[in-house]
């Protein structure tokens, strides 16, 4: 029903609620949707047929990650050549404190060494339903595993988890697909671009006229300096996304994240003189820097 009313109205999530609030129509069929879908009588998540093959042929057991377990875990994730920022158990604190999230971590191992790893939390939402999530509020998730066996032993592990919480649904966010029978959603697209060490040549692979933008930056004197504290980001991300009529995450969620991945997360914000006008947050993972959430002010498109 939400569906029917989003492909009407055109809205996402949240400027529907936005449009609500202004009286629009479709706006509010659109809210009614996702309502009435809400509260509909759901059966609950049944995994696809290949799934219930794997519970049959699996014979190794996964279990819950412990405290203890963190470092080999993430020793496992930096190692695998599939691993992201994403997959660091540390996103199970960031997720329990920001948001309250129930979390279930799932290991395999052999002879104490960890063979696979599936970071998962449990979201509950008036718009989005009851799912299980690998891994929510992160463009990335899903399985690693050293083998087969592995992999089959944790989604076994997932789907039958699955059915004990009464979820909607299973959502893997991996970065190709896994079996070509699950259902799929293909509304990401991942950029991902070389750094050179000249930053001449850097600049010279940004097409002409965003490039040209850049010059006019430089040549205003805009500064960058990086931000222990979330205060000077927060404001501009948030008003940027006031501006597109998105809710917001509270700030502490941006705090949490600077206080458990410390200087694997970064702040960096522009100043035009003394005027913060753009900022960004950004994540470091092995050789790799993900920009994450950013926004910028008003005078910002003067610069």
């Amino acid at each position: 029903i939400f569906g029917v009313g989003f492909a009407l109205g055109g809205y996402c999530p949240g400027t529907c609620v936005v449009g609500a609030g202004e009286g629009r129509k479709d706006a509010l069929w659109a809210v009614g949707g996702g309502v009435q879908g809400f509260l509909r009588p759901n059966p609950g998540f049944a995994a696809p047929a290949a799934a219930d093959e794997v519970v049959r042929t699996t014979r190794i057991q996964a279990r819950a990650c412990s405290e203890s377990d963190r470092a080999a875990w993430n020793a496992f994730v930096h190692a695998h050549p599939d691993g992201t920022f994403f997959h660091l158990a540390e996103w199970q604190d960031v997720l329990r404190r920001a948001f309250g999230h129930a979390t279930h971590y799932l290991l395999v191992e052999e002879s104490g060494t960890i063979r696979g790893v599936l970071p998962l939390a449990e979201v509950k939402s008036l718009v989005f339903g009851h799912a299980l999530v690998s891994t929510p509020f992160c463009v990335y998730g899903g399985i690693l595993a050293a083998d087969e066996a592995a992999k089959r032993a944790l989604e076994t592990q997932a789907c039958a988890l699955a059915r004990e919480l009464g979820v909607d649904h299973l959502e893997m966010r991996n970065r190709r697909r896994q079996h070509p029978d699950w259902p799929v959603k293909d509304l990401y697209v991942t950029f991902r671009k070389a750094i050179d060490a000249d930053s001449e040549q850097n600049l010279l692979a940004i097409p002409r006229k965003q490039r040209a933008m850049v010059r006019k930056g430089i040549q205003k004197g805009l500064r960058a300096e990086v931000d222990a504290r979330a205060d000077r980001h927060y404001a501009m991300y948030s008003e940027s996304l006031r501006n597109l009529g998105t809710p917001v995450f509270a700030k502490r969620y941006l705090e949490t994240l600077q206080d458990v991945f410390g200087a694997d997360c970064e702040i960096l914000t522009v100043l035009h003189g003394d005027e913060p006008v753009a900022s960004v947050l950004s994540f470091y993972f092995r050789d790799e820097v993900l920009p994450y959430y950013g926004g910028g002010t008003q005078a910002a498109r003067g610069v």
